[in-house]
């Protein structure tokens, strides 16, 4: 596509766009981040000028905290329309968690929000239309703050966070503030202003409005020497991320959800709180302080030389760091929940007609039922302990079943009435043992027992008709089962199996 630059400003915007753009696979679609501000509207224009506006989708987020937030929706529908580009939108209500400002909340909810957009589109580059002087800005506050490297290295040019579906870049950060407003004039582009910019009583609007002015007169080249900041620091963090990765490869547990408690204080301070920022990070949790995360090792070595590791429990951003059974771990909730349990995520009911399926798929519970057929055996009608029950256990939570798995039942079981899957509410029983008259017990201490760490029992709990039948990583509920069954009858194992797990 040929383009006529018609201003510093507007060859500025464009070159920087056809750098961004030229280190994409061709014809990759873009998703650009548009609040209808300045910034975003500019970064818009430009795509579209040069990628097209095929090839972009403009996603905003409308978080309900300005009483022009709907306006704000209108401009960017309308504004997307204009150029002939895609859009989407999302509403999302901002948590007050304490310990989280209201920036922090809305930018956490925002971030999830695009992420989620870019998602279903299959869209895997998020374009952000943050500059030079929202570097510098960025720096600043770190600084002020007493941030460590990684809140100095401030705004990556592009990166993709842990757990994202599409990779952030921000195509504009070499930029400045005022050749993108050059650039918005040049165009005569309409953006809205968001009236809490203005607002001193932020942070980050009062080193906008009162402090970067003064030291743009004093110190001309400060936007350059905050970035260079940024890049040494990053640079740095790096290394210390290659360190934290090597320590975590030792003490994480399942997939790094969990460290062990020993190899973690076998650590000196400063590598033992540098692997906790790193793991909280890999984890998608609210950084905390250096206050905060001493304590916390603190509390840890007392509680681990006491033996008294499960009265362990910090609350920090609407979670709270356990130690159980020699495990360290996060779970969400405060300290108002029961200790050791997990906190229960309420999921819509699924019904399913079982006509002799090998699978039932639970997008929601990212994972599948198998129904797996066996041959009869006459042996196997008498029922057993489910062979969860009689697994081996290791420190990370990791179960090796039984050779002879008994879990089995006739597929007249299936069939006598519809199958659901439900979460958790709290209280649920079952008897896994088969011999008749055998106690039920509750799922709460059935997982204690065999060590099942709290952030592994957030399971769907299937039900035939209103009887409890089957619970991941316990097995069959015998009470569920029949007392008598025709020793010839067809039988099937079921077995639950997370997404990464089902082939």
């Amino acid at each position: 596509m040929t383009l006529t630059a018609d201003s510093p400003a507007d060859r500025l915007v464009l070159e920087a766009v056809g750098v961004a753009l030229s280190a994409l696979p061709a014809n990759a679609r873009i998703a650009v981040a548009f609040s209808g501000g300045v910034d975003s509207s500019v970064l818009l224009d430009a795509v579209v000028r040069v990628a097209g506006a095929s090839r972009c989708v403009a996603l905003h987020v409308h978080h309900g905290l300005s009483a022009y937030a709907d306006e704000w929706l209108a401009h960017c529908e309308g504004s997307a329309q204009e150029r002939g580009v895609e859009f989407a939108a999302q509403r999302v209500e901002v948590p007050r968690d304490a310990g989280v400002s209201v920036e922090a909340a809305a930018r956490a909810a925002r971030y999830r929000a695009l992420d989620a957009m870019c998602a279903t589109r299959a869209v895997h580059t998020l374009w952000l239309a943050q500059h030079a002087d929202d570097q510098a800005e960025t720096v600043l506050l770190q600084l002020l703050r007493g941030a460590g490297l990684a809140g100095l290295a401030a705004m990556a040019p592009e990166y993709l966070p842990a757990g994202a579906a599409a990779v952030r870049v921000r195509p504009l950060l070499h930029l400045l503030r005022a050749q993108l407003e050059q650039y918005a004039s040049a165009r005569a582009l309409r953006w809205i202003d968001d009236e809490s910019n203005a607002d001193t009583r932020y942070a980050r609007n009062a080193l906008r409005h009162e402090v970067t002015p003064a030291l743009a007169v004093h110190f001309p080249g400060f936007r350059d020497a905050l970035a260079r900041t940024a890049t040494h620091a990053a640079s740095a963090q790096r290394l210390l991320d290659d360190l934290a990765r090597i320590d975590l490869d030792a003490a994480g547990c399942d997939e790094g959800r969990a460290l062990s408690h020993d190899a973690l204080l076998a650590l000196d301070d400063d590598r033992a709180l540098n692997l906790l920022r790193y793991w909280m990070r890999s984890r998608g949790l609210v950084a905390a302080s250096t206050a905060r995360l001493t304590d916390a090792l603190r509390q840890l070595r007392e509680v681990g030389e006491a033996g008294e590791g499960h009265r362990l429990r910090i609350d920090h951003a609407g979670q709270a760091l356990r130690s159980y059974r020699g495990l360290v771990y996060w779970e969400a909730g405060d300290s108002s929940e029961a200790a050791d349990e997990t906190a229960l995520t309420e999921r819509a009911v699924s019904e399913f007609t079982w006509q002799g399926e090998a699978i039932w798929r639970l997008p929601q519970w990212r994972g599948t039922f198998v129904f797996a057929a066996v041959e009869a055996n006459p042996g196997d009608a008498a029922g057993a302990v489910s062979g969860a029950a009689d697994a081996d256990v290791d420190v990370c939570g990791h179960t090796d079943p039984t050779p002879n798995d008994p879990d089995t039942l006739p597929v007249s079981v299936l069939r006598r009435a519809l199958l659901s899957a439900r979460s958790r509410s709290g209280g649920e029983r079952m008897r896994t043992h088969a011999a008749p008259g055998s106690p039920s017990r509750t799922l709460k201490n059935l997982f204690q027992e065999r060590g099942i760490p709290a952030w592994k029992r957030d399971v769907p709990l299937l039900y035939v008709g209103d009887d409890l039948l089957f619970v991941p990583l316990l097995g069959l509920n015998r009470a569920a089962l029949p007392a008598h069954v025709d020793a010839t009858e067809q039988r099937v194992r079921i077995i639950w199996r997370d997404d990464l797990l089902i082939a």
